[in-house]
């Protein structure tokens, strides 16, 4: 792994295959966001230690891109232009290294947060990946599909709902379903990771001895999800499900010695995860 020119933070080689992550530019969220119901006191030395400010979080937004078996494929398409002033820079990202929309063969999302799927369509409520598939796990899809979400998943996050329903119905006749499990590509397989939303997808890629786990917002930042695993995040739509897959994901890491490529981790979100004591380690050594 290391650091890339122009608008690609990190890339991966894979055997014959590589993984980079482009960036789609960056939030600005309250501090509140991720901490509001964290204890306080070791909140405050989990972020000193980080150099995270306590009020006020800038994450990176790492969409992945793999390129192999005459594929091209995007893990997310990032925010579009109606989320945040400070992301929505995807196809600028792609456009530095050379690819265009039209060649991306396949769009796969991990989830359908908007800074994961407002940028499917352009200013005309066309797909901006025109040619290519797209891919969602069957709980996710069901979960947005449903009238009723909107209703239910509380007044915050209401334009999460309308904007992904949206969307969706604009690919509704382009788009194939997966279960966890399924292996999508050749070496590319789905991994259930329930929480963050109901849906939530990760996928474990694997090249002979040598595999890689694209963890969405499984694993959402570098401070408390690797340090306290177990705290509830008020980012996650279930906290109590997304703190259980966020432990197993991080065991997982480091019992099969996989790399890890996380959308909102930071430098390109590409490193290895660690034990440490009672807790983890995102390591960018690698």
């Amino acid at each position: 792994m290391g650091l890339a020119p122009a608008r690609v933070w990190a890339e991966l080689a894979l055997g014959n295959a590589k993984v980079s992550t482009v960036s789609d530019g960056s939030l600005l969220l309250p501090g509140d966001f991720i901490f509001q119901h964290m204890p306080e006191v070791e909140l405050a030395k989990v972020l000193q230690e980080a150099g995270v400010p306590r009020d006020r979080l800038a994450p990176e937004c790492n969409v992945t891109l793999y390129q192999g078996g005459g594929n091209t494929v995007l893990f997310d398409v990032g925010s579009g232009p109606d989320f945040m002033p400070t992301a929505g820079n995807v196809t600028e990202s792609l456009d530095a290294i050379g690819v265009a929309p039209d060649d991306i063969t396949h769009v796969v999302f991990t989830h359908a947060h908007p800074d994961h799927i407002w940028g499917l369509l352009d200013d005309f409520d066309d797909p901006v990946f025109a040619n290519a598939t797209y891919m969602i796990g069957s709980d996710e899809w069901d979960y947005w599909w449903n009238p009723n979400t909107v209703d239910t998943i509380g007044e915050a996050r209401a334009a999460f709902a309308v904007g992904a329903k949206r969307r969706l119905e604009a690919i509704e006749d382009q788009i194939e379903r997966f279960d966890d499990g399924q292996e999508i590509f050749p070496g590319i397989a789905a991994v259930a990771s329930y929480g963050h939303t109901p849906g939530h997808m990760s996928f474990e890629i694997r090249s002979g001895s040598t595999s890689a786990l694209i963890a969405g917002d499984a694993i959402g930042n570098h401070h408390v999800a690797f340090h306290k695993p177990g705290w509830l995040s008020a980012s996650d739509q279930d906290p109590a499900l997304a703190a259980k897959t966020r432990a197993q994901l991080c065991d997982r890491l480091v019992t099969d010695d996989m790399t890890l490529i996380g959308f909102h981790l930071p430098n390109g979100g590409i490193g290895r995860t660690e034990k440490a004591s009672d807790s983890y380690r995102f390591i960018q050594d690698i």
